[in-house]
């Protein structure tokens, strides 16, 4: 480039010609082929759409969760083999096995009250029977372990210091000088009644602890039986962490888990259960259930919302839950909360509107759907709809205040300030405007009442210093009552230890004194300063609190 650069005349910049030279076809030579022949590629097959035949297995050609079978059914036995049975009755769907000591459930506490109107699969047993009419959807079983670990129970619990043994709590705790018995029934192994230090002992070290059992929306699985004698392998307490939907109805999870388990809950705080497996507890002798290998599809249930509810009309409802769309919802749900307090939550706030929703955006739509129906039975309330992840609910109309009747009371409109205001029968009958006060208001006032520390004033029509006067005596009666305390004037002349005498004889509290707390349960120890000799000298020797208790350690040491 160089080389060419340096040539005379010749510019390689230089701009092209404005006009193209014309095209002369008879310079023009024909197009010639290309060297390389364009391949000609075949036609794409067209796709097969029918799937390849799959073996012919009957155990295969069942249905599953998502199919669209449906068979009505009554109460009683569905399906039986042998001894074998698959039942219907008021928990739902449940399975019958030989020498079992209850009916097993895939859940416990969810199940809901209302009879199953269909199942959406043939009934089978989900265990592990002879011949399995469905193919196992669970997990290889895990390869066995080379090492040989020696199992303890906590009859036979690993000598200190043994190496290769995981730790194994002893049985108990046991009072002094008695050992483990054998049992054979809940009150047997259980054993005496906790004391507070023992379960303060116990449930400690588990506060800040992480091993424990889950329990989600499911609530108190069949599997979880088995873990939960897992875990009192090697401790004696339990520890169950709850969240979601079994949160609502902690009473409920309780008794389940106290009843299948047979064990003892002993604290409780929020979502969290510390269970005890009882004083005389054999993991050997505990009872084994089979685990059910896969989880059974739920039967189908009345629906939850009515489009004319209890005690309503279709208009009447479709106008309560217009009404409800601009209503703004008492709270706001998490997913997988913990919803101790919503009950108590939902009935207070039926004392002030009719209507209640819950705002329940992010959650799983099953969820807040089986909260409902527990908030339904537990309030109670009638449900209205679902709609935009919200709950509104109707409290009814034999719905009832928690505080009673409300009773009106009558107040005038206007009182003078500056003046006393002195109103006829005629002008207070005008000028009377009745207020409602609200039931918890009621109820307060009521239990003020009874512990005299309110007084009902029947003439209201009082100008402002005859109540002024009212409301001073009232205050200083109150406090005269609330402060006082009986007390023995001790002087040198006799009319007034006489009359001091008589007035503590008559006090109907001044004898409730023992001989291990002489001064009464409302003896405050306060220290009396004394700004002359003649105050001291005036009370005779003996009787001053200090002597009383020099006077009994004498006693005492005699």
């Amino acid at each position: 480039m160089a080389i060419i650069a340096s040539l005379p005349g010749i510019n390689l910049f230089s701009s092209l010609p404005s006009t193209p030279p014309p095209n002369d076809p008879a310079s023009s030579s024909p197009p010639t082929s290309p060297p390389i022949p364009i391949p000609k590629y075949p036609l794409p097959r067209k796709r097969n759409l029918k799937p390849n035949p799959l073996p012919s297995n009957s155990a295969l050609s069942l249905p599953h969760r998502r199919t669209h079978y449906y068979k009505p059914v009554r109460k009683g036995v569905v399906s039986s083999d042998g001894d074998r049975s698959v039942l219907i009755g008021e928990n739902g769907v449940s399975y019958q096995l030989p020498g079992a000591p209850f009916e097993f459930q895939f859940s416990y506490s969810e199940t809901p009250k209302a009879e199953p109107l269909a199942i959406r699969e043939p009934a089978f047993l989900p265990f592990a029977p002879p011949t399995m009419p469905r193919p196992w959807t669970g997990k290889a079983p895990l390869k066995k372990s080379k090492k040989k670990i020696p199992l303890f129970d906590s009859f036979n619990p690993p000598p200190p210091g043994k190496k290769g043994v995981k730790y194994v709590e002893m049985p108990g705790p046991l009072p002094f000088g008695k050992y483990p018995k054998e049992g054979k029934t809940r009150e047997e192994i259980l054993g005496e009644p906790l004391k507070k230090w023992e379960i303060k002992m116990l449930v400690k070290p588990l506060l800040a602890d992480n091993r424990q059992v889950n329990l989600g929306r499911d609530g108190l699985t069949h599997n979880m039986l088995d873990l939960i004698h897992t875990h009192w392998q090697r401790r004696r307490v339990c520890k169950v962490k709850c969240k979601g939907v079994p949160t609502v109805d902690m009473d409920n999870v309780c008794h389940h888990l106290e009843e299948k388990t047979g064990g003892k809950v002993i604290h409780r705080i929020g979502g969290v259960v510390y269970l005890f497996r009882g004083r005389n507890y054999n993991y050997r002798t505990r009872p084994q259930y089979p685990l059910m290998l896969w989880k059974p599809a739920a039967p189908v249930y009345p629906k939850l919302i009515q489009e004319a509810p209890e005690g309503l009309t279709k208009d009447e409802a479709d106008e309560l839950r217009q009404k409800g769309k601009s209503l703004l919802p008492i709270c706001k749900l998490a997913k997988n909360g913990v919803y101790v307090s919503l009950v108590r939550d939902v009935r207070d706030a039926f004392e002030g509107s009719p209507l209640v929703k819950i705002d329940c955006k992010g959650m799983h739509a099953s969820d807040y759907k089986k909260i409902g129906a527990k908030l339904k039975e537990l309030v109670p309330c009638v449900l209205l709809s679902f709609d935009e992840e919200q709950i509104l609910m109707w409290r009814g109309q034999d719905w009832k205040s928690m505080y009673g009747e409300t009773p009106s009371t009558s107040l005038p409109t206007k009182v003078g300030i500056l003046s006393g205001l002195e109103v006829s029968a005629k002008d207070h009958d005008d000028n009377q405007k009745t207020m409602l006060s609200s039931p918890k208001m009621t109820s307060l006032w009521k239990r003020a009442i009874e512990l005299n520390k309110a007084l009902l004033l029947d003439e209201i029509n009082l100008g402002p210093d005859a109540l002024l006067e009212k409301v001073e005596e009232f205050e200083g009666f109150s406090l005269a009552t609330e402060h006082s305390s009986p007390a023995v004037i001790l002087s040198g002349d006799e009319a007034g230890s006489s009359i001091s005498t008589a007035e503590f004889q008559d006090d109907p509290d001044g004898g409730n004194y023992s001989e291990n707390d002489p001064y009464g349960d409302d003896y405050v120890d306060n220290d009396v300063f004394y700004d002359s000799e003649d105050a001291v000298s005036s009370v005779p020797l003996g009787s001053l609190p200090v002597d009383r208790i020099a006077e009994r350690f004498r006693q005492e040491l005699r």
